[in-house]
């Protein structure tokens, strides 16, 4: 591979980066948002040595123009000169070459300027056991706002493990997209929690009863309380909601985080 090359890919993943984490949100379908200032400080780095690396091969380029022309005015004194410094220029020569598969490192480049893919949804949900909640022994009271803002986190936990059944019977208000049953004839509320970036991702999951589904990865929110099973406040208990309404919302920016929904409007 040669310089210019080089240089073309430092600036073009550098601009790629800087594309993907400053002037848009791309980034966020990748990694956790406390990680865009190591992208943006990065994509500058790789800008930076790209338009370095250039310049420094242009100031080269004009030097050895200048040793070129000294060494014509040298031909001169006879063709022996030339015969004699050949072998030597040839044996300077680099023929280390970069391996072809180099080339394919242009493709990721190229994608996050042009093509971004796809981010996570219910492709990658429907084949992946939900997110295990931790072990939680205490719970404040819940406020009596109703319908009740819950992450699907906070609802599964409070399902599973709270053994005053606080959701008992209350209206509670909760957001995701939407992931059809891979077994037919039902749905999950969904969201795909990053630790750190999409390689560690997780989905939490709640069954909902009583409403169609939408389109899969279409973005709702859900009102409705929760689906009797089991013995409420226990891992018997399925983390379910019978649905009251059923609204279609903006996938928010961020959206690979548990966040409470936002108050409906009015």
């Amino acid at each position: 591979m040669k310089r210019p090359v080089q240089v073309t890919l430092l600036v073009l993943g550098g601009l790629g980066l800087l594309h993907a984490s400053l002037f848009t949100d791309l980034c966020l379908r990748y990694v956790k948002e406390g990680l865009r200032p190591m992208l943006i400080a990065s994509g500058a780095l790789l800008l930076v040595l790209g338009l370095l690396d250039a310049a420094s091969g242009r100031g080269r380029g004009d030097q050895g123009h200048g040793h070129d022309g000294h060494g014509d005015s040298g031909h001169g004194h006879g063709g022996h000169g030339d015969s004699g410094h050949g072998g030597h220029a040839h044996s300077g020569h680099d023929h280390s070459r970069t391996p072809r598969i180099a080339w394919l490192l242009f493709l990721p480049v190229l994608s996050l300027l042009f093509y971004a893919p796809p981010a996570l949804g219910a492709y990658t949900a429907a084949r992946e056991a939900p997110k295990a909640v931790k072990e939680q022994e205490h719970f404040d009271p819940l406020p009596r706002t109703s319908p009740l803002p819950m992450t699907l986190t906070d609802f599964t936990t409070r399902v599973q493990q709270d053994r005053e059944q606080a959701v008992k019977g209350r209206s509670i208000r909760m957001t995701g997209f939407v992931t059809p049953d891979k077994r037919g004839g039902g749905w999950y509320l969904t969201r795909i929690i990053f630790s750190c970036c999409a390689a560690d991702a997780q989905s939490v999951k709640v069954r909902v009863y009583g409403k169609p589904a939408l389109p899969a990865d279409t973005w709702v929110a859900v009102t409705g309380t929760w689906h009797p099973g089991g013995t409420l406040g226990t891992r018997s208990a399925p983390a379910a909601l019978d649905a009251r309404t059923v609204e279609r919302i903006v996938r928010p920016v961020n959206a690979y985080t548990d966040d409470l929904p936002l108050a409906p409007s009015r």
